[in-house]
């Protein structure tokens, strides 16, 4: 498991990205970075505002969110928004 220390500002920025995006489960930024759900959480508490955390963590604990890949709907299987460019093993995508 990658520390917080050991992620470039820009790795950073993607997974507080990948975290805020609801159709990105915990698993496809634990392939990517090698962070766990309660690492991702500590960052996301210690990058957001306290309401902006507050709100997130009540989304991804609503039955609705598909944080999880368990919680997803069986058609869903993707990791990604059909917007958003490939995503290759541990490599970010330019943007």
């Amino acid at each position: 498991m990658n520390t917080p220390s050991s992620f470039t500002e820009r790795e950073l920025d993607r997974i507080l990205e990948m975290a805020w995006e609801d159709r990105t489960p915990f698993e496809a930024i634990e392939y990517q970075f090698g962070t766990s759900e309660q690492e991702v959480i500590r960052l996301m508490r210690r990058n957001l505002k306290s309401s902006s955390f507050k709100r997130w963590r009540k989304r991804v604990n609503s039955g609705v969110s598909s944080k999880h890949l368990k919680k997803r709907p069986s058609g869903m299987n993707r990791f990604k928004c059909t917007r958003q460019r490939a995503i290759s093993g541990n490599s970010i995508a330019k943007r």
